[in-house]
């Protein structure tokens, strides 16, 4: 589905000199054939080229061209890597791209005070990788991090795997940098976690580029933990390995990471890296404990005899970090896997309470049945934050609208399980007609003015996360507890 990002482009020459002069011609694009390939991010589904993309390197440069557009006010949606999965970099009545990918220098790394600061176009792993030989690293992991950026995460509020153990990137923020979209360039948060009055880095954190750029961020960081032990288990069955989760956490047990595949996705990720799943298997887990080297054998055997006694057919435990390694191969590169399913494939990111996961598994099978569909699932067990990957044909106008309409409601049906719209993809393009499912007019209104402290006339990333009155395909009372 292709939508019009800006229609008559107010984008004249006089602007594009302007702009020129700021970050310099070879950092601007605007052929169509180049701008192609920032039509979408990793919401493919729904498409829109911007008009013109603009690359600085610097805040002084973000802040210059946010000026010369707020001269003419004329909206922007900021970009880092594009691995976004809920649309939030789609140019929607936005001519202008800014991506911050060039802004990619860690600036500085201070191991004293567990903290580093980096620009906002740093990739994630990069982060870890500059302070792992010091025994550091940066725990947000999402599963794209080998290509994510900092600035994509602090927009949709990531996670990863880890979250479990480590939460989501708010709780790793102290401070950022953040140009506005009048090109006014602010400090919010600080160097230590105690802040004082409103927490604005919270609530800019998870905004999806509504607020304004993030140029820079000071970023926690974390001692390596003294032991890790990783498992693979085995299930006949998707119920029982969502039982053996809810165990595991019941007994006082949180691991570092608990993550699910299900037959589809096994099969998928063995077709591809042939790491040695079993492909008549319907569920594995991956469960990962970490911490203290003390105890953690005792700990391991506690999972061991848990997850045994929810019905696992087999446990493989790893040995060392190569065979820990294989195994988290499997589910980091889960997404490319699928590609050899079908030719296109949406990715959904709503939440369930844990103990709820069997009953969603279920819904998303009928749904599935229902739509015609293939739908494999890939998730963070642990915390509840599924990720059903619906699989589809973008040359089938009846298949795509079948892969709209079957996330639509799996986001439903998470919502009235007493669950969320989402866990870390953000609500972008993709579900801003379900906000309402969620959110009763009252609260969208707060929203909508919240943002309007950083940007009082809409135009950072418009048309997103807060659907316009009037805009929503339904509007129902608000789910907010699960029903008994």
């Amino acid at each position: 589905m292709e939508t019009n990002g800006s229609g008559a482009s107010p984008i004249d020459e006089h602007l594009r000199a302007e702009l020129r002069a700021i970050v310099g011609e070879n950092a601007i694009v605007q052929r169509t054939s180049e701008l192609k390939v920032y039509e979408c991010d990793g919401w493919t589904i729904e498409k829109s080229r911007p008009d013109l993309l603009v690359m600085p390197r610097t805040t002084a440069e973000v802040s210059a061209v946010l000026k010369a557009l707020h001269k003419r006010k004329i909206a922007f949606v900021p970009r880092g890597a594009g691995t976004g999965l809920s649309g939030g970099a789609l140019p929607i009545q936005a001519p202008v791209m800014i991506c911050t990918s060039r802004m990619n220098r860690i600036l500085a790394i201070d191991l004293a005070n567990r903290r580093v600061e980096v620009e906002s176009g740093v990739v994630n792993l990069h982060v870890s990788n500059a302070v792992k030989a010091d025994g550091y690293f940066y725990a947000p992991d999402p599963s794209s991090q080998m290509a994510c950026t900092i600035g994509g995460n602090i927009a949709e509020n990531s996670g990863g795997p880890h979250t479990l153990k480590y939460g989501v990137t708010t709780n790793h923020v102290l401070a950022v940098e953040l140009v506005l979209p009048d090109g006014g360039i602010v400090e919010l948060g600080g160097p230590v976690e105690d802040r004082w009055g409103y927490d604005l880095v919270g609530a800019l954190i998870g905004a999806e580029g509504t607020a304004g750029i993030v140029t820079r961020a000071t970023l926690k960081l974390l001692r390596e933990p003294e032991a890790r032990q990783t498992l693979l288990a085995i299930f006949p069955d998707v119920e029982s390995a969502t039982r053996a989760v809810s165990a595991t956490i019941a007994a006082g047990i949180i691991p570092g990471a608990i993550e699910m595949m299900d037959r589809l996705i096994i099969r998928a990720v063995e077709a591809a890296f042939h790491i040695g799943l079993p492909d008549d298997a319907e569920a594995v887990l991956i469960i990962e404990l970490d911490g203290l080297a003390a105890g953690m054998d005792e700990r391991l055997v506690r999972v061991c005899e848990l997850v045994r006694g929810c019905g696992a057919r087999e446990i493989r435990i790893a040995r060392d970090e190569a065979e820990r390694a294989n195994i988290w191969q499997g589910r980091k590169r889960a997404f490319g896997a699928v590609g050899r399913l079908a030719p296109n494939y949406a990715t959904q990111d709503g939440v369930v309470p844990r103990t709820r996961l069997p009953q969603i598994l279920r819904a998303i099978a009928a749904i599935a049945e229902h739509y015609r569909l293939r739908i494999g699932n890939v998730f963070h067990a642990g915390d509840g934050n599924i990720h059903p990957i619906v699989l589809y044909d973008e040359r089938d106008p009846d298949e795509v609208r079948r892969a709209i309409e079957a996330g639509r409601d799996i986001l439903k049906a998470c919502v009235q399980l007493g669950g969320s719209l989402s866990g870390e993809h953000g609500i972008g393009a993709e579900k801003i007609q379900e906000m309402p499912l969620l959110f009763s007019p009252d609260d969208l209104m707060v929203m909508t003015e919240l943002r309007r402290v950083f940007d009082p006339d809409g135009r950072s990333n418009p048309n997103k996360i807060i659907p316009t009155p009037g805009a929503c395909v339904e509007v129902t009372t608000p789910h907010r507890q699960a029903a008994l």
